[in-house]
């Protein structure tokens, strides 16, 4: 289907689709919104003939013109059926997801590489693994990453992990449910707390500070290339660990709650680049590295480390996906080594396209 012909063989533009919202989670589909509304103003160019389909929680989809309320509103809500005709009508010659949602990550690409379209990223079975934060350590840590010791929770279980820990939901993102837990009669509270957003509860040891940074990594013509470590704001006695504050917040002056979703993470108080020189980096970019290979990923990837008083990265998690926005860590990662936006974003679309179809 998709992908046969490109635009070098016939001159006109390269079809894009952007696959946008959320099939669970009406945060999440606002979250993608917004980031995906970033690409599309930061990657824009006469080469590319963009396509946008927008996923619901209601399981409806949407072929808006734009990622705007009032474009939004105006695009008729379809159905799975309707909306699988309409892609093979569209026929993109490569997709870019941008879904945060598990069934975003996993069913919605294994439907791209049903309908023969190539997608930007990682496979639906490696995004399945990766948020999986305890699947994810298990594989790392048999390739020789360090990783906190840690043990899996399901409901009725007792945490058996020497405090201090980190309690975390196995597969949520942006901290919500995470609790540094350091008295034993905090830990069921903070348990509990937790499997309110997972069926599953990973309670690990706590890796005392140290610094925590991210490294992203980049496959340029069959390389592997690692990029500058973005580092966070934490401190040991009055941040120990990074929670949902440090990465989102509503701006919303009333106080109602309806605010515009913000992104405090991008913000220069909490994250900055780290001097390439610093004697971390390479530590750091090797465990990358090797995580990279370890998951099975493509085209890019993406680590949370705890560095140590001693200066030893410790595997946190991977975050497996890059929206191609200004703001996203991997695109401003890119930027500090010299690649700018639009050279990732068409690095990415013609590394798919060469890759074609499984």
């Amino acid at each position: 289907m998709a992908g046969s012909t490109g635009p070098g063989a016939t001159g006109r533009p390269l079809r894009v689709l952007h696959l946008v919202g959320s099939a669970e989670s009406d945060f999440l589909a606002e979250l993608s919104r917004l980031y995906a509304a970033d690409c599309l103003a930061a990657t824009a160019d006469p080469a590319y003939d963009v396509t946008v389909a927008v996923v619901s929680p209601d399981g409806s989809w949407r072929f808006p013109t734009g990622l705007g309320p009032d474009e939004l509103a105006a695009a008729a809500p379809v159905d799975v059926a309707a909306a699988i005709g309409r892609l093979r009508e569209l026929a993109p010659d490569v997709a870019v997801p941008q879904m945060f949602c598990l069934p975003g990550m996993t069913t919605h690409r294994s439907l791209l590489d049903l309908l023969g379209i190539p997608f930007v990223g990682n496979r639906a079975d490696v995004m399945a693994l990766a948020a999986h934060k305890a699947r994810a350590k298990a594989v790392v840590a048999a390739a020789g990453v360090r990783v906190p010791a840690g043990q899996l929770l399901r409901p009725g279980d007792v945490a058996s992990v020497p405090l201090p820990v980190v309690v975390k939901p196995v597969d949520a993102d942006n901290s919500m449910g995470v609790a540094l837990v350091r008295e034993p009669d905090a830990l069921d509270a903070a348990v509990a707390a937790a499997f309110e957003h997972s069926g599953e509860v990973l309670v690990e040891e706590y890796v005392e500070l140290g610094r925590e940074v991210r490294c992203g990594v980049l496959e340029v013509d069959g390389e592997l290339v690692a990029l500058p470590l973005e580092e966070y704001a934490v401190d040991r006695e009055t941040k120990p660990v990074r929670g949902y504050d440090d990465k989102l917040r509503r701006d919303d002056a009333d106080g109602s709650g309806d605010g515009a979703l913000a992104l405090v993470a991008k913000e220069a108080a909490y994250a900055w680049i780290v001097d390439v020189a610093d004697p971390l980096t390479a530590r750091v970019q090797e465990a990358a590295k090797a995580c990279h290979r370890a998951l099975g990923c493509r085209d890019y990837s993406l680590f949370d480390f705890r560095v140590d008083a001693d200066g030893e990265p410790w595997f946190l998690e991977a975050g497996l996906y890059c929206s191609y926005a200004s703001t996203s860590v991997v695109a401003v990662m890119a930027g500090a080594a010299g690649t700018s936006l639009p050279a990732l974003f068409r690095q990415g679309v013609h590394q798919a396209l060469a890759r074609g179809v499984r």
